[in-house]
């Protein structure tokens, strides 16, 4: 599901492109207390636990979207983690919430590869004018998170950097979720994640080190990558090298942390909902089996489709996502 999916979306996207700014008002300064539970023995991965912490952010109204009922904010705090990159240092978010009350349910929303937040955004309204509030988290080094003019990405050939990356997301999303529980028009006991392609791997990774997200909404990911990966004709040119190194066994353990299905035992604890496309070439459809035998064989919906082909099917995968996020 690539930035084609936009076309699914059209209509929400309109409204929200064509919406005027909001008229300019004092940001929000807050604090919120990160405060976990037992990380130990709640199951978190060494990697991704996070000793308690107060951290400050700043809430700031963007646009009044009057025809949708929808309020959306822009949100900083300061990342956990410390990096080289002092901008990347800052979490950037978007916060899209139904006008009212509630308490509504609400869900962490991460992007694709592509990393312009169209998919992510376009997801993050639909779900706000259904009642579920939506948080778009830029994952490290997207976005305003990366200097003008850097070639730092979040995914790189240099493996240390893309599991550092990683690891950074899913600390900062551990923070959000938090930020979120802490909202007084949030459901605490109804939070979730929901990511699309490259999103839904880290969403995966996020759900299993984070006790509060409990709906998770996988749309187009898989585990147990090398698997996956290793025999595909794309590959063939790359494994004669990995075979010196190992081959599969060593490329496995080097891949791990970021392998949903290493998470499998926590993901079965949540409530989970995949998304997967039978003729998909990017993430292969065995990939997203063995994530779902390995979870617990929960919810999966197939579509017929590719990768990007996926994008015709926006409408009933976000009327499935809606449901499953709001039970």
């Amino acid at each position: 599901m690539t930035r084609r999916i936009a076309a699914g979306l059209s209509g929400l996207l309109t409204l929200f492109a064509l919406a005027p700014p909001a008229a300019a008002a004092e940001p929000k300064a807050g604090t919120v207390r990160f405060e976990p539970a037992d990380d130990a023995k709640a199951g978190v991965p060494e990697l991704f636990r996070l000793p308690a912490r107060t951290f400050d952010y700043t809430l700031s109204l963007r646009f009044e979207l009057r025809h949708t009922g929808v309020d959306v904010y822009d949100l900083t705090f300061p990342s956990p983690v410390e990096s080289a990159v002092p901008e990347n240092n800052t979490v950037h978010a978007e916060y899209f919430v139904p006008k009212g009350p509630g308490p509504f349910p609400a869900v962490i929303v991460l992007d694709i590869l592509d990393g312009q937040q169209v998919i992510s955004r376009g997801e993050a309204l639909w779900m706000a004018r259904s009642g579920v509030a939506s948080l778009v988290v830029y994952m490290a080094h997207y976005g305003p998170r990366r200097p003008p003019g850097s070639r730092v990405r979040f995914l790189s050939t240099n493996v240390t950097h893309t599991l550092e990356s990683i690891r950074q997301t899913v600390l900062d999303c551990r923070c959000a979720a938090a930020w979120l529980a802490a909202r007084p028009e949030v459901n605490p006991e109804k939070l979730g994640i929901v990511g699309t392609s490259l999103g839904s791997f880290v969403s995966a990774v996020t759900a299993a080190a984070e006790p509060r997200i409990r709906n998770v909404c996988l749309l187009l990911s898989g585990g147990g990558l090398v698997d996956a990966f290793y025999d595909h004709p794309l590959a063939k040119p790359y494994t004669k090298y990995l075979d010196v190194i190992g081959g599969k066994a060593a490329l496995k353990r080097i891949i791990a942390p970021a392998d949903p299905i290493t998470y499998a035992a926590q993901l079965r604890g949540k409530r989970l909902l995949m998304v997967a496309a039978s003729r998909d070439e990017v993430v292969p459809p065995k990939a997203a089996a063995a994530l779902w035998e390995a979870t617990g064989r929960q919810k999966i919906v197939w579509v017929d489709a590719t990768h990007v082909g996926a994008a015709v099917y926006a409408f009933p995968v976000m009327a499935a996502v809606i449901s499953h996020v709001k039970e």
